[in-house]
């Protein structure tokens, strides 16, 4: 969950900008049928298990719009959630709900899609020492749902953002003209609190990085040899599709057990309570008789 000045400052902005995308004069569907305030409610059904994650976020696009929205929740972030669960009820404007629902959901499937793929690797990890981290390959004006969520699944943050610390690449070394000069610049530059990391693809680099200061080391793409002359074979194992970490009990995880989904999403939809539809229905046939 987001605090105060995080949700006002950062979040607001991103689901009104999300908001604006899907309304840019009105929504013409909504004010077509429902020309008038109408009192309505709507339930949030799971249609796939999965971990829940974005209540928050879900509850604020409807009361970014009308702030008399209620929106009551009967799980929370980080809980399993499963098919045909009902998870909210959503009450107010029928107009808020129907115009406010698809931006909600929106955040709210990616979202537990992050998290229930976030927690099916972490409990792959159980039992080991590895930590696992995200990175900053997130959607554009998303980072900050996609990296709680991974927090919520079971993950650990990397860096926010390119201000966070110092990760030096490939491109980086190269540009400074080598590990040493690389890190010596960083530490010369960056402000002391800033952790500086270092990228390598040897372990002659491993040792320079070591010896020349370097707080963190990423070993970047290396191959069951290399990592057998480090000394890490017991943690890894070798695929056909690349090098794979190895459980606490010895079984190598698979490309299978890590594949990953392109576009994580939980599918999740509303639905207009049957007796409001029914309401509706009369009331509109009332309005034509």
């Amino acid at each position: 969950m987001f605090d105060n000045a995080t949700l006002k400052l950062k979040v607001d902005p991103l689901i009104l900008g999300a908001l604006d995308e899907d309304i840019t004069s009105e929504d013409v569907s909504t004010n077509s049928v429902m020309p008038e305030y109408q009192l309505g409610e709507v339930d949030l059904i799971c249609k796939e298990d999965g971990v829940l994650c974005g209540a928050q976020v879900f509850e604020r696009v409807f009361t970014l719009i009308d702030d008399k929205t209620e929106v009551t929740f009967f799980k929370n972030d980080g809980e399993d959630i499963k098919k045909g669960e009902l998870i909210a009820k959503v009450r107010g404007d029928i107009r808020v709900l129907l115009s406010g629902e698809r931006t909600a959901l929106n955040y709210m499937q990616r979202m537990s899609g992050v998290a229930t793929y976030t927690r099916q690797v972490a409990s792959l990890l159980e039992g080991t020492k590895t930590t696992l981290l995200d990175t900053r390959k997130t959607t554009p004006n998303n980072r900050i749902f996609e990296k709680y969520a991974v927090r919520v699944g079971g993950g650990k943050n990397h860096r926010y953002n390119l201000s966070d610390g110092v990760l030096l690449k490939d491109n980086h070394i190269g540009a400074a003209g080598g590990v040493t000069n690389a890190i010596k610049m960083a530490k010369s530059y960056a402000p002391f609190v800033r952790k500086i990391e270092v990228e390598v693809e040897t372990f002659d680099m491993v040792k320079e990085a070591v010896l020349a200061g370097a707080d963190i080391i990423m070993l970047d793409n290396m191959s069951h040899e290399q990592l057998k002359e480090g000394g890490f074979d017991a943690y890894f194992t070798d695929h056909a599709t690349g090098v794979y970490p190895q459980a606490a009990g010895g079984w190598p995880y698979t490309a299978a057990a890590l594949a990953v989904k392109g576009d994580p999403i939980t599918d999740l939809h509303e639905d207009l309570a049957a007796e409001q539809k029914a309401r509706t229905t009369y009331e509109n046939l009332l309005l034509q008789a």
